[in-house]
């Protein structure tokens, strides 16, 4: 949606939150006091849902991250920038290349601040998705006398001075290794840098994206709003914030310019929020290497700790993500395994190879071609292959079909591991049930219950002293659906989202499924709490495609008066423990 200049200005008028008067708001907009509400008609969807009205007051329900020009201008030149306003632009990194190619001196300190880009875009050529004033984007160049290659750690230079913008305001955020801004798992705003060789110089592009304000339904994102709310301190203006922003941006490069980046690297790691702890290097989706995170070298590699050794690692096109489920270096070290889980809907398989756990791979049975290609690369007769499945045997053969080999398939079984299994008829029970059982006790040595959620939805009880005592299945949220609407009249509708009190059909379908899973869930756990005697605590551990969204929904107390683990591909994990002590 174009938006004209009295849009604009109406905008930065109220975009602080506080109320304005109708008068002043219908002079900057050119219309009369009663025609101001069909000229906000004319504002986005998401911004026209914001307005509250009161006493011939208009205000905003939060504040945007929209600014007036002089605004913008008297910022920027406090901390020598030249800037300009871009209420709407392809890309402000764009803008600002331009200036570098014609001239590294009229690309220095040049700053673009950007309502609205049809183009951004992130590291690794993401594109960065936005509302209006939803986020505070902005890009600016600075001319170094330094080649490009002693520039590798300006991203993260870049990264650590947004980072102390944000502390000096009172926020407590990280640095996810090279340069995202995160508060535990959620990202608050990314940084990416183009360079340009001219003149003798090179001119860094420096773009910068930070979540300013956001719904509450975008998941894995925070925003700068929302912290400010768990802070002991009023909420900040857009303003304040591109003020501190840019005042710590200009102090470090000025430093880096100097002296490079190793005086502050120590800085850096404390920032960083993986430091001395597991993750996981992914290129093009796929784990490529597991270990620790050492720390960063002058250049800003990754420094990484691994089963084979000190690895270092550059940016490029590695993504990095915390890993919650670490296995020791020396698991399975006497041979390579492939280990599969043969689900009802697709297979998931995983190497396991000099001591170290490669990615899970899956695949739907109706193609597995993409499994007979990585044993072709991988697989030879050395090899052992281990699965569990409730597949069916037309699936198996599939599977067998594809690798040119007989699978070693195990069943549940009565005993293994120590854990003594209860269940009445065990070649009647589910083998991934039992090996999500074997899996837990990676990650707990309480009782926990264990809850599995694919096709169908497993609640099982194990206790602390290793006897399985069965469990419920219910009908995954697939299923569910696909009955409501299958038996009940009007229901076969798309499903809506999660509300504690929904107020429509769709939104109830979806609401009522998930009630039922996490009444399942916890009426388990109570159950296996009494079982194991008062005191004693009950962990869970919950698994399958829907277990975030599941955790998401238990009631806050609950979680916060229980362990509750997500832990992908515990049937695999059991296959390993199973494997590893056999």
């Amino acid at each position: 949606m174009t938006l004209k200049p009295q849009h604009w200005q109406v905008l930065a008028e109220l975009s602080d939150g506080l109320p304005q008067h109708v008068s002043q708001l219908a002079r900057l907009a050119g219309v009369k006091p009663q025609q101001l509400n069909g000229f906000w008609q004319q504002m986005p969807p998401h911004i026209r849902g914001l307005l509250r009205q009161h006493d011939g007051q208009w205000r905003l329900v939060r504040p945007l991250a929209v600014f007036a020009r002089n605004e913008v201008e008297k910022i920027g030149q406090a901390h020598g920038f030249q800037t300009a306003l871009l209420d709407e632009c392809v890309s402000s990194n764009d803008e600002i290349l331009e200036l570098a190619r014609q001239s590294p001196d009229a690309a220095h300190k040049a700053l673009r601040v950007a309502h609205c880009q049809s183009k951004g875009r992130g590291r690794q050529g993401r594109s960065w998705q936005h509302r209006l004033g939803e986020c505070l984007m902005f890009s600016f160049g600075w001319a170094f006398e330094r080649p490009q290659h002693e520039l590798s750690a300006l991203s993260l230079a870049a990264a650590l001075a947004c980072n102390r913008a944000l502390a000096k305001l009172g926020l407590n955020t990280q640095i996810k290794w090279p340069n995202d801004l995160v508060v535990g798992r959620d990202k608050l705003g990314g940084i990416l840098i183009e360079t340009v060789r001219s003149g003798g110089k090179t001119v860094a592009v420096v773009g910068i994206g930070v979540n300013f304000v956001l719904p509450k339904e975008v998941e894995n994102a925070a925003s700068v709003q929302a912290l400010f709310q768990t802070a002991s301190q009023r909420g900040a203006s857009a303003a304040r914030l591109l003020d501190a922003l840019l005042g710590e941006l200009n102090s470090l490069f000025a430093q880096f310019e100097r002296d490079g980046f190793a005086p502050v690297l120590a800085d850096y790691q404390a920032a960083n929020r993986d430091h001395n702890r597991p993750v996981l290097l992914l290129q093009d989706g796929k784990v490529i290497y597991e270990g620790i995170a050492a720390g960063v070298d002058a250049q800003g590699a990754l420094l990484l700790d691994t089963a084979a050794g000190r690895k270092t690692v550059v940016c490029g096109e590695i993504s990095l993500r915390p890993n919650d489920n670490p296995l020791p270096a020396e698991i399975v070290r006497s041979g390579r395994c492939l280990l599969l889980d043969g689900g009802n809907s697709q297979l998931k398989w995983a190497w396991v190879e000099n001591g170290s756990f490669t990615e899970v791979s899956r695949a739907p049975y109706r193609d597995l071609s993409s499994l007979g290609d990585d044993w072709v690369a991988r697989g030879n007769g050395d090899v052992r292959i281990v699965g569990c499945a409730v597949c069916g045997e037309a699936k198996k053969a599939m599977v067998e079909m594809q690798i040119g080999r007989d699978v070693e398939w195990l069943p549940s079984m009565t005993e293994a591991l120590g854990v003594r299994n209860h269940y009445r008829h065990p070649e009647e029970h589910g083998a991934d049930r039992w090996f999500n059982a074997l899996g837990s006790r990676r990650f707990s040595k309480n009782a926990c219950v264990v809850v599995s959620c694919g096709t169908a939805v497993t609640t099982d009880a194990l206790t602390d002293d290793d006897h399985y005592l069965g469990g419920t299945i219910m009908p995954g949220f697939h299923l569910m659906k696909e009955a409501m609407a299958l038996k009940t009249a009007n229901l076969n509708r798309v499903i809506g989202k999660v509300y504690p009190f929904p107020t429509t059909t769709s939104n109830a379908l979806a609401s009522g499924m998930m009630d039922a899973v996490c009444g399942a869930l916890m009426l388990m756990h109570g159950r296996l709490k009494a079982k194991v005697g008062v005191g004693k605590p009950v962990d869970v551990i919950i698994t399958g495609g829907g277990a975030a969204k599941v955790v998401q929904a238990l009631p806050e107390s609950f979680v916060l008066d229980n362990t509750v683990k997500i832990v992908d591909n515990l049937v695999i994990y059991g296959l390993l423990n199973w494997i590893e002590q056999e």
